[in-house]
């Protein structure tokens, strides 16, 4: 008797699981990306290192305000503004593919939401370096990866006022690198590059005016020693797929 109630508990725990799946599989909403162009978290996202993590080349101090008071604002401030509207159930992609249509509270915040996420991401310390698929497409893109570094440091250089660098990859799967200004991004329907972001460095100055002041040239090529390649590189290939 024991022994059929245990096999009539195993077949409804059973059927209960069939039916999650599918479910979920039809609910496309379930299956949004845990990543910053998924649904917005309901808490602010932690940084994914100490604030002295980037020393000597980013300073503890530095981290601490860009992320706890600047970032903190982004997405206070995004929260609010998507707040009890259709685009709270929405994923970041979504809405920035519709951006063109959003206040300017949705476009600033959201942008600057995503984009610290984005960057936080793609620094770290220790050794990593291209794979060898992103260096074959580096390589042949933009001729070596010196040209290419080159090409990425005259973006984040000459980027007028506040704004972004980006390396990104387009929708015919090509590499490029541009800039955008405040928080725009290439997910943006309104930014003048489009395509999926790989890297980034944000060259507002509040990024680096306490070690820096004016030099953003030297926190630019500062920014190649915290580089976190693992991770640009698992954006390349899920993005080549």
């Amino acid at each position: 008797m024991k022994q059929k109630e245990f096999v009539r508990k195993s077949i409804l725990a059973s059927i209960a699981l069939l039916i999650a799946f599918v479910v979920n599989a039809s609910d496309p909403q379930k299956n949004t990306a845990t990543g910053p162009e998924g649904i917005v978290p309901a808490e602010f996202p932690a940084l994914p290192y100490g604030y002295d993590a980037l020393e000597p080349y980013i300073d503890a101090r530095t981290m601490e305000i860009h992320y706890d008071k600047h970032h903190r604002a982004y997405f206070t401030n995004f929260v609010n503004a998507i707040k009890g509207t259709p685009l709270e159930k929405m994923t970041v992609l979504e809405i920035f593919a519709s951006m063109s249509k959003q206040s300017d509270a949705v476009r600033n915040n959201g942008g600057g939401y995503y984009n610290h996420v984005f960057f936080w991401n793609n620094m770290g310390k220790g050794s990593s370096s291209p794979s060898k698929e992103l260096s074959d497409a580096i390589t042949k893109t933009f001729g070596s990866f010196d040209k290419f570094k080159e090409a990425f440091n005259t973006a984040a250089k000459t980027r007028f006022g506040s704004g972004w660098a980006w390396l990104y990859v387009t929708s015919d799967k090509k590499l490029a690198i541009g800039s955008t200004p405040n928080q725009d991004n290439p997910l943006m329907d309104i930014s003048p590059i489009k395509g999926t972001p790989l890297l980034t460095l944000d060259v507002w100055e509040h990024a680096y005016y306490l070690k820096y002041q004016n030099k953003r040239a030297d926190y630019v090529d500062a920014f190649w020693n915290v580089i976190n390649w693992n991770e640009v590189n698992r954006r390349y290939n899920e993005i080549m797929k």
